[in-house]
């Protein structure tokens, strides 16, 4: 079983390389989008959205064209083990998600996912070997079609420089920068 053009293991050594370490995550998201990608239509332009934070964007990013930086990867904090390839015209893709009733036959991988086991206690070993044994068992795949309004690319628009800090960002963000709003990480005086 190829996981994009890499077999198990040698996908295994590009996620600890990319994500820091070998996340079982990241492993399951590749034979995500590889599902994913195997029903698309060859020589499509697809996008991709990312329904959870956790991995599953570093999967994306390994396998396919679409990464945050370029726009054609879109990720979500639904906290739901999914993603979604699809055409970037017509909407058209598929939808891979962590099956979970599929869990109850991977023990380890259900203890991983529904977090019944501390991570300490977990085997990654073994809980890799699983991932391996299960790959494409573990997930649902179904048909999708994105909101239209989901398709159109959505420029910067007029850029402004912000009347308090002196940063540059789109106007459309309003009168002030986003962090001069208070949503920025930083703690004032400490940027």
């Amino acid at each position: 079983m190829r996981i994009g053009k890499w077999d198990h293991d040698a996908f295994v050594a590009v996620v600890k390389d990319f994500h820091g370490h070998v996340a079982p995550g990241v492993i399951i998201g590749g034979y995500m989008v590889e599902m994913a990608r195997r029903t698309l239509p060859e020589g499509i332009l697809y996008d991709a959205v990312s329904e959870t934070v956790q991995c599953l964007p570093d999967a994306i990013q390994l396998l396919t064209p679409c990464t945050v930086g370029n726009g054609w990867l879109k990720v979500y904090h639904f906290g739901i083990y999914a993603l979604s390839l699809y055409d970037k015209y017509t909407g058209e893709g598929t939808r891979v998600r962590l099956n979970v009733e599929a869990l109850d036959a991977y023990p380890r991988v259900r203890a991983w996912f529904l977090k019944e086991k501390p991570k300490r206690e977990q085997e990654p070993e073994l809980l890799r070997e699983e991932i391996r044994t299960a790959g494409m068992d573990l997930l649902q795949a179904a048909p999708v079609r994105i909101h239209p309004d989901f398709l159109v690319k959505k420029g910067k628009g007029v850029v402004r420089r912000c009347p308090r800090c002196g940063e540059w960002y789109p106007a459309v963000l309003g009168d002030l920068c986003r962090r001069c709003q208070g949503d920025g990480p930083y703690l004032a005086g400490k940027e």
